[in-house]
């Protein structure tokens, strides 16, 4: 059987779910496609920006009915009221265990709902009335680090969950700069850092697989990483994503410089049997 591909998701604010004439959210619709009609996945495992583990443990949602994590403030009462339906998977969530033993990373399992990186996006992506995604999902957290090659080793820990039809999608923010919201308010022009980070991101991830993990970690080093990224907590999933492709390249699909923020979404791999692209 063929990898699974990897899916970097740009996932914005939890307002993307009603913002259905925004871009990103019809691009993360038409990802969502992709993965339900080529891909194909029997499960998914997702690493979001919202949940970091320890130092140097990572934690495993190993419940498979849990309730949703609504960790956002300062939005409407009925945001707070979303569903999105899913379940777990305790026999995933030990695979992951398992690659990360092998790995020497410590893991530990513990019971957690789905945080707003993960559901807010997939709302979108995998609408449950049109294009439902019905497999497991099981979440899995990110060190509670800065360190991108840490970040990278996890995904290359998890690598091996493709070769059992098991699709790896790691939820963040290509750029992501809330404290400059405010200077951008109704104008989408992209702040100078916007676009410069957003095309540096570009040229790391689609760089060859021997020298990616290098490129990716010198981005933190950029005199403009700070600015693109005050904390580097929206960053690190792509890490874990490109350390999880191995030698399959990296591919921009689409991307949305506006404001404080790049809506970038990537794809390592190429999706089995199919040359169609977004």
């Amino acid at each position: 059987m063929a990898r699974t591909p990897i899916y970097f998701l740009s996932h914005g604010g939890p307002n993307i779910m009603y913002d259905r004439e925004h871009p990103a959210y019809h691009k993360l619709g038409e990802i969502g496609k992709e993965i339900t009609t080529k891909v194909k996945p029997r499960a998914v495992v997702v690493f979001s920006a919202h949940w970091q583990g320890g130092r140097d443990t990572i934690q495993v949602n190993t419940a498979e009915i849990t309730n949703l994590i609504y960790d956002f403030y300062g939005f409407p009462s009925h945001y707070y009221k979303e569903k999105y339906p899913n379940v777990g998977s305790r026999e995933v969530a030990n695979k992951v265990l398992d690659a990360l033993k092998q790995a020497g990373i410590k893991g530990e399992g513990v019971k957690r709902g789905l945080d707003h990186g993960v559901w807010a996006s997939f709302k979108c992506a995998f609408e449950p009335e049109k294009n439902p995604l019905n497999v497991p999902v099981v979440q899995v957290s990110l060190f509670n680090t800065e360190d991108p090659i840490q970040h990278y080793r996890l995904g290359q820990a998890v690598s091996k969950l493709r070769e059992e039809n098991i699709l790896i999608i790691v939820s963040g923010m290509a750029v992501h700069n809330l404290r400059d919201m405010q200077f951008t308010w109704g104008d989408p022009r992209p702040l100078p850092y916007t676009a410069s980070f957003d095309e540096a991101l570009k040229e790391a991830v689609t760089k060859a697989p021997a020298e990616r993990e290098q490129a990716m970690a010198d981005l933190l080093k950029r005199p403009d990483a700070r600015q693109a990224h005050p904390s580097f907590d929206h960053l690190l999933p792509i890490h874990i994503g490109a350390g999880a492709a191995g030698d399959d390249v990296g591919r921009r699909l689409w991307t949305l410089k506006e404001g404080s923020m790049s809506w970038a979404q990537y794809r390592f791999g190429d999706i089995a049997n199919s040359t169609s692209s977004l």
